[in-house]
């Protein structure tokens, strides 16, 4: 065919064949276009996916949201783990702590719901005195008694408040933590922290180191082992307790003490067995106004005084704790059954007196 020739035979003018080639060149409106970039990518993406059909003009598509069943769970979780912390924190410490005497317990700050779990029973050493006992994971010395912070009470300002629940602590430390009255001697820094006023006391302190009885017996209100009978083992008494206080009579500040003291001994004669004698005292201390009650500074009254022990002898009257060992350990059934670990309830609560004989669930 001619250069001027259409498909059909036809022949075209020169002018249409040159303004045909000038649209060719330059493009003509309804000439097939190359598609961009952009556009072959959304016309494979609209190829791809389903026909949603038209979007109303009113309408809107909310963007779906992640699920996240995984936080859910965890702060339910955690919720859990903070009740049970709230409800009964001496049970969480004790579910990470059992069985491990390096992982101290907690302070406690508040009287426990109950008695601490069993322990695996395990005899003790000399190299692990408090071996199957729930003291293994108690504080050593004073770090086990708790103090809490101070607030202005009655008479008292709050530094005021701070150093009487210092000294009220330091009565307890120099009452059964103090080594030399543990070996039998007379509680001298102890017994200044006494109001020297308070006759009834003054009279009890006099007669029970000379003459001591069940009335007057220096164990009331102190730890003493007769060194030709027993002597610790270690360097450590572990203790668990607190002091609490509140406004008492005349606007003085009244301290509550609840301590029970944990101390390992063995013969004098240094023998191999072990024996955990165990004391739990209460006492309630009160620091008096000096204008309204006779009174020196520095000391308080003894409002009360109560005490429960096991392994440290049996209606003995001598001013010592007289732990048993072998032959003269209780065989029998005889006596209360106390738990000597047991701080859920007060010393008086469900416990023998200290003149009656009681027979410890463990030690």
């Amino acid at each position: 065919m001619g250069a001027g020739t259409e498909p059909d035979g036809s022949s075209r003018s020169d002018e249409e064949w040159e303004r045909f080639l000038r649209e060719s060149v330059a493009g003509a409106g309804n000439a097939p276009k190359e598609p961009s970039a952009r556009a072959r990518d959304v016309a494979k993406r609209l190829g791809t996916e389903p026909d949603r059909g038209p979007e109303g003009w009113r309408s809107y598509t909310p963007a779906q949201p992640k699920r996240r069943t995984g936080w859910y769970v965890a702060g339910l979780l955690a919720s859990l783990v903070l009740l049970l912390v709230a409800l009964a924190p001496e049970r969480i410490v004790d579910l990470f702590t059992s069985g491990d005497p390096d992982s101290p317990l907690a302070a406690e700050t508040a009287r426990p719901t109950q008695a601490p779990s069993a322990e695996v029973a395990q005899r003790p050493t000399k190299e692990e005195p408090f071996r199957g006992s729930p003291a293994a994971s108690w504080a050593n010395e004073a770090a086990g008694i708790t103090v809490p912070k101070a607030g202005a009470v009655g008479w008292m300002s709050e530094t005021e408040v701070d150093r009487a629940l210092a000294l009220s602590r330091d009565f307890l430390v120099g009452s059964g933590l103090d080594r030399g009255v543990l070996q039998g001697e007379r509680p001298e820094k102890a017994i200044a922290l006494i109001n020297p006023h308070q006759k009834d006391v003054q009279d009890l302190l006099k007669t029970a180191f000379q003459t001591p009885s069940a009335e007057n017996d220096p164990l009331l209100l102190f730890s003493r082992f007769q060194p030709s009978h027993a002597h610790l083992v270690g360097e450590v008494v572990k203790t668990r307790g607190l002091l609490t206080y509140r406004e008492g009579k005349n606007g003085a500040l009244e301290v509550t003490a609840d301590v029970t003291f944990v101390y390992p001994v063995t013969r004098a004669a240094d023998d191999d067995e072990i024996v955990r004698t165990i004391v739990r005292r209460e006492l309630v201390l009160s620091w008096d106004d000096p204008a309204k009650v006779r009174t020196e500074p520095g000391t308080f009254s003894i409002v009360s005084y109560k005490y429960n022990m096991t392994n440290g002898g049996c209606d003995t009257s001598t001013g010592y704790l007289t732990p048993p060992f072998g032959t003269d350990r209780r065989t029998d059934d005889a006596g209360t059954k106390i738990d000597p670990y047991d701080r859920s309830t007060s010393v008086d609560l469900g416990e023998p007196s200290v003149d009656g004989c009681g027979t410890a669930t463990r030690s």
